[in-house]
């Protein structure tokens, strides 16, 4: 069931609530807080729910299918999860992975026993077609209730030119100082979102994070993922399938340098897969002009994951954490790809240019949905100007998102801006990419383990200082020679 059906759905069940459906009256001393629903091991059955509330209590979920949903929850199957202390609040997750593919539920979350819980939310499943669309932001990063609200205004642009889009990517920095106030704030002015949508969440170094105030175990208290052995104090790392896509979420804190475990993982997981677009979702970009692409952090994990990225052929890498705007161009080896053939056919009834069957990975930064931009960093080491398609800053522009529509061996990329007075949403890039062959795997076997990654670290650690003091003596050079 696509979007448009599932908000007509949606709207006709809160009618029923509103006009004298049952509806349970909160406890005065306790309410549900901060809910989200987040895409769990597989887009077409499985879904995490996150929640918090100021008392102890059970976690339970109530699902029913959106089209047979009369207000009151009659009939709904029941989960139930774990309930976790957690900065003083309780963080209550729930995993559910028998859902039926393409179907629209309507959900709410709380404790059955203390008849605590929230307003109805709704999710769609995947249908396991080949044509599917989503919306990706980053770095919210707000400190206060009104740059939230602020925030929260690109997102409602972006709902509003891609109604159909069928998840949320957020890339990472939702807060600041990753305070209670803060995550509150996200939550509050968030809600038409998170209440609507599958979130897709990728951790960011100001979401819980050792170097930031030490503060640990956040973002795995805040939403419900596949965690299994991948989660660490500083965030998770995960993948899932949707449509004839394979999406994997990297975790750029568990790094200095990215641990040899989450980077065999990431050669495993891709190389099994035969979908037919394979996605890079993470927080620290390997490609930007801002004002992070020359920390000791950031080129020890462009040595260390670039060669990966060509070797496993990524198709598309979306990534936040320097809040300016950058695509590049087709790139491998660190080098524009020559000879990229494009053909031109009509997609969503307009004109679009697509490389045809190109070599390499795009990779794309969509600034910041918040108020906190920086400007373009002019010394960024090379090639990052030498690839770049498209870079500037979106300071006194406006938030900025990006949207991806698939269609079969069609991929179309665009970027918006929502003008902070105005409101008016601006197409500012598009990219589009046509594939003529089907994916193909072939399952690699790397050592995930975490002796695997004690073994290799002194190594790695001593190969990437080496490696970072090279590229800054290439860097001096380049500055001196400006």
């Amino acid at each position: 069931m696509k979007k448009k059906a599932l908000k007509k759905a949606v709207a006709l069940a809160l009618v029923f609530v509103l006009c004298g459906g049952v509806f349970t009256v909160f406890a005065a001393a306790d309410t549900v807080k901060r809910v989200s629903c987040s895409m769990y091991a597989d887009g077409a059955t499985g879904r995490g729910f996150c929640w918090y509330t100021l008392e102890n209590g059970g976690s339970d979920v109530q699902i029913v299918e959106t089209a047979g949903f009369d207000g009151t929850f009659a009939g709904a199957k029941t989960y139930s999860g774990k309930t976790a202390l957690y900065r003083g609040q309780y963080s209550h997750q729930v995993a559910v992975t028998d859902l039926t593919p393409g179907t629209a539920y309507t959900y709410r979350v709380g404790d059955a026993a203390k008849g605590l819980w929230s307003e109805p939310c709704t999710f769609v499943t995947d249908d396991r077609d080949d044509s599917f669309s989503f919306i990706s932001i980053a770095d919210v990063q707000a400190s206060s209730d009104e740059n939230f609200a602020h925030a929260a205004k690109t997102l409602q642009g972006a709902l509003a030119t891609l109604p159909e889009a069928e998840f949320i990517v957020n890339l990472g920095d939702y807060v600041n100082d990753n305070t209670n106030d803060e995550w509150d704030w996200y939550f509050s002015n968030f809600a038409f979102a998170n209440n609507a949508y599958t979130g897709v969440p990728v951790a960011g170094n100001h979401d819980g994070n050792i170097t930031n105030k030490l503060n640990t175990n956040c973002f795995v208290n805040t939403f419900c993922l596949d965690k299994s052995d991948n989660r660490s104090i500083e965030g998770v790392y995960y993948s899932f399938d949707y449509g004839n896509a394979h999406i994997a979420v990297l975790n750029t804190n568990d790094m200095y340098p990215m641990s040899q475990a989450q980077r065999n993982w990431l050669i495993n997981d891709m190389t099994a897969s035969n979908a037919m677009w394979k996605i890079v979702l993470m927080h620290r970009s390997l490609y930007s002009a801002g004002k992070n692409i020359n920390k000791p952090d950031t080129i020890i994990m462009r040595n260390d994951l670039l060669p990966i990225m060509d070797q496993l052929d990524i198709d598309l890498v979306l990534s936040g954490h320097d809040h300016m705007y950058m695509r590049t161009a087709q790139v491998k080896g660190e080098a524009r790809v020559e000879g990229v053939q494009y053909v031109t056919e009509y997609f969503g009834g307009e004109e679009t240019t697509f490389a045809l069957d190109p070599d390499g990975t795009v990779y794309a930064i969509p600034s910041t949905a918040g108020t906190k931009r920086y400007v373009v960093n002019e010394n960024a080491i090379d090639p990052i100007h030498a690839v770049a398609d498209v870079e500037f800053s979106t300071r006194d522009r406006g938030g900025c998102f990006t949207t991806v529509e698939i269609e079969g061996g069609r991929l179309v990329y665009k970027a918006y801006i929502v003008d902070d007075e105005t409101r008016e949403v601006e197409q500012v890039d598009s990219y589009a990419i046509m594939k003529t062959a089907a994916g193909e795997s072939s399952p690699a076997n790397r050592d995930q383990s975490f002796a695997a990654t004690v073994y290799s670290y002194g190594y790695n650690f001593v190969k990437a200082i080496i490696l970072m003091m090279v590229s800054y003596i290439k860097l001096l050079a380049q500055v001196a020679g400006k």
